[in-house]
């Protein structure tokens, strides 16, 4: 069993800056990719950024340039920090995890970023 525990969503004013974080823990041997997706009222859940266990990132062209994904491998962590924020980004973000072996997939409980305008 794996846990993906988030922290460091809120409340922030457009143009301000987040900083996101994803702790693992369980049942784990080695995540091949960690990432973050969102969903926003009425629309469907979205890739906002991921990151392999060789550091290769994917991000979203609404975010790109302004977010930056990174991991610590040692630490089964993920983080996402998000700078020159807008009110389009208010959603829930979901923190993802995958491995191969135990092979699964993983979700966090999800966080509230509001930005206002």
């Amino acid at each position: 069993q794996v846990q993906l525990v988030e922290s460091g969503g809120g409340l922030v004013q457009a143009g301000g800056s987040l900083r996101l974080s994803c702790a693992a823990s369980g049942r784990i041997f080695s995540f091949n990719a960690m990432g973050w997706y969102r969903q926003a009222p009425g629309k469907e859940r979205e890739l906002v950024a991921d990151i392999t266990s060789g550091g290769r990132t994917n991000y979203a062209d609404s975010v790109k340039g302004r977010f930056t994904i990174s991991r610590d491998i040692a630490k089964n962590t993920v983080y996402l920090q998000m700078d020159s924020l807008k009110p389009e980004d208010t959603a829930v973000y979901y923190c993802n995890a995958e491995q191969i072996w135990p092979r699964g997939v993983y979700w966090g409980q999800g966080t509230q970023v509001t930005v206002s305008s």
